[in-house]
């Protein structure tokens, strides 16, 4: 009697360990898979420098540092736990500097949110002339780096130098930018004259991709300019501007470049004017686990806010 050969068993159908082999080959599961090679690109940085960061941040933050023999005494790292994010909770210069972001925010973000938007859509009226232009124009402020925007602002702060100061003295009033009363809002100026354009541009893009017939029923029933602009064109950019708002809350929690720049030319800008200030400078003193306590506390924060804010205006956009 003969022994089956393999071409007998598979045209028998008895050979069914072939496609089980052919499934578990490796050269066949890679061919199954090109979508990972795209992806590597992208994953390895992501994980190399955003998501091991975050971890050694996280790490770091579950130690301390523990002296002996006093001040000049020997230093050593110890594990603590959760105690670290306890002082953070526990420190007024930590509390203090989150209630003057926020309040920064509160008052910043919709000063400048409403600008973006009313130059957006005065750019996008039929009757805007040299609209090329004025979107450049806007525009340039966000080119100019944090640093040097800031410095030309301090010096059209000072009292010294400023000539907007002398004339507002020989005018009768004096006001002073750098105070402890005005300079929170002399760097919500600052940021407001970078970011404006900004966003307006995102705000005008959504402009420029509505439909264009919408517009015309509307002004073949009458509507004007305004009543276009307030009953159309605002509600259909709503998701533009609730992305350019968790864009500027993030931003202010992250509120850093006009503090340290101000810090120079005024003693009202202590170390910890903002957290991430504080966080710097308690870096700077070689605490890195306190600083990274602060850190992950603080991207907690924008979190919350910035997915609390997207959940609501889900909320508001479903029951509408």
């Amino acid at each position: 009697m003969s022994t089956p050969s393999a071409t007998d068993a598979i045209e028998t159908g008895s050979g069914d360990r072939t496609p089980a082999r052919l499934e578990t080959d490796p050269g066949k599961a890679r061919q199954r898979r090109p979508w990972l090679w795209f992806l590597l690109p992208f994953l390895v940085p992501f994980v190399l420098f955003y998501l091991l960061p975050i971890g050694y941040a996280v790490y770091q933050s579950l130690f301390k540092i523990q002296r002996t023999g006093g001040l000049f005494g020997k230093s050593e790292q110890v594990f603590a736990g959760f105690a670290q994010y306890a002082d953070v909770f526990a420190d007024e210069t930590f509390r203090q500097g989150v209630l003057r972001v926020l309040l920064f925010g509160i008052v910043q973000v919709p000063v400048m949110l409403g600008l973006a938007l009313l130059t957006a859509l005065l750019l996008d009226s039929a009757v805007a002339r040299l609209k090329r232009f004025f979107r450049i124009a806007f525009f340039v402020p966000y080119g100019i780096p944090g640093v040097i925007a800031a410095l030309m602002w301090a010096f059209l702060y000072s009292p010294q130098l400023s000539p907007i100061v002398s004339l507002l003295n020989d005018v009768g009033t004096a006001p002073d930018f750098l105070g402890s009363s005005l300079i929170l809002w002399s760097m919500a100026n600052v940021t407001t004259w970078t970011y404006t354009g900004y966003n307006m541009l995102i705000i005008f893009a959504a402009l420029q991709a509505l439909p264009q017939e919408i517009f015309e029923a509307s002004r073949i029933d009458g509507a004007g300019g305004v009543r276009t602009a307030v009953s159309i064109k605002i509600p259909l950019v709503f998701p533009a501007l609730v992305l350019t708002t968790v864009f500027s809350i993030i931003g202010t929690l992250q509120l850093f470049t006009e503090p340290v720049v101000f810090q120079t030319i005024s003693t009202n800008v202590t170390s910890g004017y903002t957290p991430n200030m504080q966080a710097y400078a308690v870096a700077a003193s070689n605490n890195y686990s306190f600083s990274a306590a602060l850190s992950v506390v603080l991207a907690v924060a924008t979190f919350i806010l910035s997915f609390g804010f997207l959940r609501f205006t889900q909320r508001r956009g479903e029951a509408l």
